[in-house]
């Protein structure tokens, strides 16, 4: 079994995830799932995308939906260009020199992006699932917006969900998921966070300095 390398919340913050992946030792048969939230707030939402998609050279990638690249790909409606606007797009215009670059520079990633990714033992979301529904009966929002509704209750699913968009000051753990987003891009100290998962079933997490 490979290892699977969860990071996600990168929020334009390339020296992070620079920084993370240089603490991380990588083996050649490493997964690595990138759990969406690449764009706004930091000041490099295109180095970041460039930056994850280079992975792809070395090592297998998965590349969820986050929920800014959902409310940017739905920015024709009224609320979702207001999310975009108001929640760090402006940032992500610039590093792209424009907002038609945006989409016209990486059409093949934001048009490829997947809502989850399952395996034996986990299940990789941006948000989370609404607890009270199956796997496939589950709406896009929820599964890019959800939050306490998902956090504070226990699902059903056997896997173990790994999850990102609701930000902790440390790794969020229970018995049936993991949070791993610390904030990056929204506060300045903020740690970018890498969740290390082998093939015994070991957590370990990587923090950017």
């Amino acid at each position: 079994m490979s290892r699977y390398i969860a990071i996600t919340d990168i929020h334009g913050e390339l020296g992070k995830l620079e920084n993370l992946l240089s603490k991380i030792e990588t083996k050649p048969d490493d997964i690595f799932v990138f759990m969406g939230d690449y764009i706004d707030r930091g000041p490099d939402s295109k180095g970041v995308i460039d930056r994850v998609i280079k992975q792809s050279e070395t090592h297998k990638c998965i590349y969820l939906i986050g929920s800014h690249e959902y409310a940017f790909l739905h920015s024709d409606d009224e609320y979702f260009h207001y999310l975009f606007e108001n929640y760090g797009g402006p940032q992500t215009v610039k590093s792209y020199g424009g907002f038609e670059k945006i989409y016209k520079t990486h059409k093949d990633f934001f048009d490829n992006l997947k809502f989850y990714y399952l395996t034996d033992k986990y299940l990789f979301v941006h948000a989370g699932i609404n607890p009270e529904l199956p796997l496939e009966k589950q709406s896009e929002r929820d599964l890019v917006y959800i939050r306490g509704k998902f956090i504070y209750s226990k699902h059903n699913l056997p896997q173990k969900i790994i999850f990102g968009h609701t930000e902790f000051e440390k790794p969020y753990i229970d018995e049936g998921k993991i949070g791993i987003d610390l904030g990056c891009g929204k506060y300045k100290n903020a740690h970018l966070c890498g969740l290390i998962l082998d093939e015994n079933g070991n957590e370990k997490f990587i923090l950017s300095d």
